[in-house]
């Protein structure tokens, strides 16, 4: 079996993105239990900044999360190789922008009792790219990302029991309070 089966922590893509670096950017972190199962989906749009910057408040959004809900074992997937390498401490962070954002990640990280960082390409991190692509898009329409037409759909599955006429989850979806969605069911055998 290997180390990453054996993980045994709250699992987070984070990305962050900016349209023309500096340029109106956005971050976005999914959140899942070690089995899958989704957590949270979180997404911001930051005004005018870099892709750095945003990729690192996308890494701080997420510890900021795993503090607040006492997810002390934290694994962090994301594609921007910079942030992952600066926060292993095998590149130097030469950035003046990025120098506190990496300090406040590092004080954040010293808090968890376990924390890996892991880089990974832009195709296993499709979740959260999608996710950060959807809020920059809603906010160029002057809308909320649920309320943007060219919102990304983003799947969720879980798993659920019909018992007296009640659907329920057995892990809780990411969803906001009050949020409509269509649902799709695939009996068990």
């Amino acid at each position: 079996m290997s180390a990453q089966n054996r993980f045994t922590g709250v699992v987070m893509h984070i990305d962050g993105a900016s349209r023309g670096n500096p340029g109106p950017a956005a971050y976005a972190v999914v959140a899942k239990a070690a089995d899958g199962a989704p957590l949270a989906a979180l997404s911001k749009c930051l005004g005018e900044t870099t892709n750095n910057v945003a990729e690192y408040e996308g890494l701080l959004a997420a510890l900021d999360y795993a503090l607040r809900h006492h997810h002390l074992r934290l694994k962090v997937l994301s594609d921007s190789e910079l942030l992952v390498r600066q926060i292993q401490g095998s590149y130097k962070v030469k950035s003046v922008g990025l120098k506190p954002l990496h300090a406040r990640a590092r004080q954040m990280i010293g808090r968890l009792e376990t924390f890996l960082i892991e880089h990974v390409r832009r195709e296993e991190n499709r979740e959260a790219d999608r996710l950060v692509n959807q809020a920059l898009d809603a906010k160029e329409d002057g809308k909320t990302p649920a309320e943007s037409p060219r919102a990304a759909v983003m799947v969720l599955r879980g798993r659920a029991t019909y018992h007296r006429g009640v659907l329920k989850l057995q892990h809780p979806l990411p969803l906001a309070e009050g949020e409509e969605v269509d649902l799709e069911i695939h009996r068990k055998n």
